[in-house]
């Protein structure tokens, strides 16, 4: 226990000399007491334990001394080390050629080098350490070195500045005053912090200035070489109706000498100088000309005539992309006096030409009599020679059985696909008299080509197969109005024509979008292709292009068919072929409602999209991609497809559009997720509409698509939510949705 005459605050050696004091007084007091009643002993005593007490606690308070000797000399070299690794630190910093600062988890500026803030002189003085960085915004923002775009305004600016701020990762590029270009990339800490890099750009942005400047150069001498060396006369005008660009021929067409056009001329004095010399076609006159061409934008094309004395004009007028526009002026002269010409020989022919018709009606009249007989001599024939047919093919069916020696089951087998030709020519005969003799019995109505297609499939997928072919059937969920049993004969009939004349690749069966209220079923094959000279011909009766003789393999009557009863049903059939890459049938039908719904069904949302939007597809299955390329074309839209992310980018950034919509792979190798994907180009693009494909059914994908924003598409893809989304997209109500859309 501490004496209450020893105060624990004193030095170790005050509270020594005070309890030596102490010690000394109590032995005088003892050697001068009475010892009768044994008081002084007991003091004596007491001084000694007291003396005892007083030196042990000397040795505590010499042990604690020496504890805290220690403790400052590691405290004094612990901040020796801090002030070296700081100075250290800050040189590193200082030798970074970048502006570097560093903002504390607290947004306040910790310690930034001498070019932090460079080209900024103004506000230099005030990049100091303890600054907050909603401060160093505004003083950047106010600094008279700060270029802004046209337009805009330094309070924008620096809002919009402290927005991005809250982004992990930020790039962007501005001006500086006079001429300089200053890249600044802002990165987070791991402890929340922030890090800014200042990087000099202005020779990199120079030199890509004077190569846009070349290029720019090349392309105008082009563009003048172009206007020198066409046949019309040109005239270019900028946006207020000012000449900026013209060639000779415009000068000869016009009849304006030299020096009548100069650069600058507004659209009034050339028209006023035109009026003395030229008159307008009728329907145009000089006031709607010239209000037309004062307007400000949104001018629709304008076609009018100039004359000038015998020479007669095409004068075609367009609004350019910058609000300009250009007149291009066609001599026209000799096409005019053709039709003049035509005009007055088409009188002189009016009377040879009703003499002839006369003697064609008579002669139609005959050939239609032959042809009505010989359609009913057909029919009857075919019909009459089915009967036994049939009868043969079901007695050489009963006659093959187990018991059938081999030989004779090969003879039978021969037999019976002999018969099964002979009844095919047959039908077709009789489908084609049939549909010349106009008695074909047509029922149009609401066909669902979805269920056709895939029965079709179905059928030809053994015939492919056994000729070592591919036959890809792509699904459609559309309806057509038509008649089910031609429509069906006629893709039955394309069908096998293209796997019969293929012999290596494959047959693709698809339906695109055909125009407003349309669609196009295409059949298109790799086989040998078909001749400009045989086009025509391969449609005739009896017409083979290099096809062998065997009546198994068909005698030509299938085209013939199908021309026939495509144009019986008011569907344009078309052909395009290239030899040596394959050939492209393709029918177009009108396109209607569906079959039937329910009167209680939900509602199914929009249908296709009003307009042509533009999608970025990125799946790394490429069939799957071609797929749905082929069903977004067939809709009327167009697709960036790609097979991986970087590609992805690329494609983006080389045509420098944003998509209307997103529809992406979740797993696209490399690291990288469909929906890191998205998040990257939803950075740079805004908001864009997106839908995640997968097969990944699992929670957790739900809630990172949930956070990120990003509905799902789960394979097998439903095209009815696929085209719900499009036309959403469409109508701009779309901006992410729910997982599992």
């Amino acid at each position: 226990m501490t004496h209450p005459l020893i105060n624990p605050a004193d030095p170790p050696e005050r509270q020594r000399e005070k309890l030596l004091t102490i010690v000394d007084v109590l032995m005088r007091r003892v050697e001068q007491a009475a010892d009768e009643s044994g008081a002084s002993y007991a003091q004596f005593e007491r001084a000694a334990m007291l003396e005892e007490q007083v030196r042990q606690r000397t040795r505590e308070l010499e042990q604690a001394l020496d504890l805290l000797n220690q403790s400052n000399a590691q405290l004094a070299k612990a901040g020796r080390e801090t002030a070296a690794a700081q100075k250290n630190l800050a040189n590193a910093i200082e030798a970074v050629q970048e502006g570097f600062a560093l903002f504390g988890p607290d947004d306040v500026l910790v310690m930034c080098n001498s070019r932090f803030g460079m080209h900024m002189p103004d506000i230099r003085e005030h990049l100091r350490p303890g600054l907050a960085f909603r401060d160093y915004v505004r003083l950047v923002s106010g600094s008279r070195y700060l270029r802004l775009p046209q337009g805009g305004e330094r309070g924008t600016w620096a809002a919009q500045r402290l927005r991005r701020h809250r982004e992990r990762h930020l790039m962007f590029t501005i001006g500086m005053a006079p001429d300089r270009w200053v890249q600044v990339s802002e990165h987070r800490t791991p402890d929340g912090g922030t890090v800014i890099l200042q990087t000099d750009v202005s020779d990199l942005i120079r030199a890509e200035r004077a190569e846009r400047g070349k290029l720019l150069d090349s392309q105008a001498q082009m563009v003048r070489a172009t206007l020198d060396h066409i046949r019309q006369g040109v005239a270019i005008f900028d946006s207020v109706a000012r000449l900026v660009g013209w060639n000779a021929r415009l000068g000869e067409l016009l009849a304006l000498g030299p020096g009548r056009l100069r650069l600058g001329m507004v659209f009034d004095d050339l028209a006023a100088r035109l009026a003395g010399t030229t008159r307008l076609g009728q329907g145009m006159t000089l006031a709607t000309l010239r209000e037309w061409a004062t307007a400000e934008s949104g001018r629709a094309p304008l076609r009018f005539e100039l004359r000038r004395g015998e020479v007669v004009l095409d004068a075609f007028a367009q609004e350019m992309p910058d609000t300009g526009f250009v007149i291009s002026f066609s001599d026209v002269t000799a096409e005019r006096n053709a039709i003049a010409a035509l005009s007055r020989v088409n009188e002189t022919l009016e009377a040879r030409v009703r003499e002839r018709t006369e003697a064609l009606q008579a002669a139609l009249a005959d050939a239609e009599r032959a042809s009505a007989a010989r359609s009913r001599f057909v029919a009857a024939a075919s019909h009459d020679l089915l009967q036994p047919l049939s009868a043969a093919k079901l007695f050489v069916a009963a006659a093959r059985d187990d018991t059938t020696p081999e030989r004779a089951q090969a003879t039978l087998g021969k037999a019976a696909a002999a018969l099964d030709s002979v009844e095919t020519i047959l039908e077709a005969l009789l489908d084609i008299s049939r549909l010349e003799s106009g008695k074909a019995a047509l029922t149009t109505r609401p066909v669902p080509l979805g269920p056709m297609l895939n029965r079709l499939g179905d059928e030809f997928a053994h015939l492919a197969q056994a000729r070592g072919l591919r036959l890809r059937v792509r699904p459609a969920e559309a309806t057509v109005r038509s008649d089910p049993g031609y429509l069906r004969r006629i893709l039955q009939n394309l069908i096998a024509n293209a796997l019969r004349y293929t012999d290596a690749g494959g047959v693709l069966v698809g339906v695109r979008r055909a125009g407003s209220g349309a669609l196009r079923i295409e059949v298109i094959d790799t086989g040998p292709g078909i001749p400009a000279s045989e086009q025509r011909a391969v449609f005739r009766e009896f017409h083979r292009l290099n096809a062998p003789a065997s009546a198994s393999e068909g005698l030509g009557l299938g085209l013939a068919i199908v021309e026939r009863a495509a144009k019986l049903l008011d569907h344009p059939l078309d052909l395009h072929s290239v030899p040596g890459r394959g050939t492209r049938f393709s029918l177009t039908l009108p396109r209607t409602g569906p079959v039937a719904a329910p009167a209680t069904a939900p509602d199914d949302g929009p249908g296709l999209a009003s307009r042509e939007l533009l999608g970025l597809l990125v799946e790394d299955d490429t069939e799957l991609c071609r797929a749905l390329g082929l069903l977004l074309d067939g809709w009327g839209h167009s697709v960036l497809e790609a097979t991986t992310a970087a590609e992805a980018v690329e494609l983006v950034s080389e045509i420098d559009i944003a998509p209307d919509f997103l529809l992406v792979d979740n797993r696209l190798g490399g690291g990288r997720s469909g929906l890191h994907l998205i998040e990257d180009l939803r950075a740079l693009h805004g908001p864009v509409p997106a839908r995640i494909i997968t097969a990944d059914r699992s929670q957790s994908l739900r809630a990172a698509a949930a956070r990120a924003g990003v509905a799902i598409l789960y394979k097998p893809i439903d095209t009815g939510l696929l085209e719900r989304f499009i036309a959403s997209v469409d109508l701009g109500v779309d901006l992410g949705g729910a997982p599992g859309d």
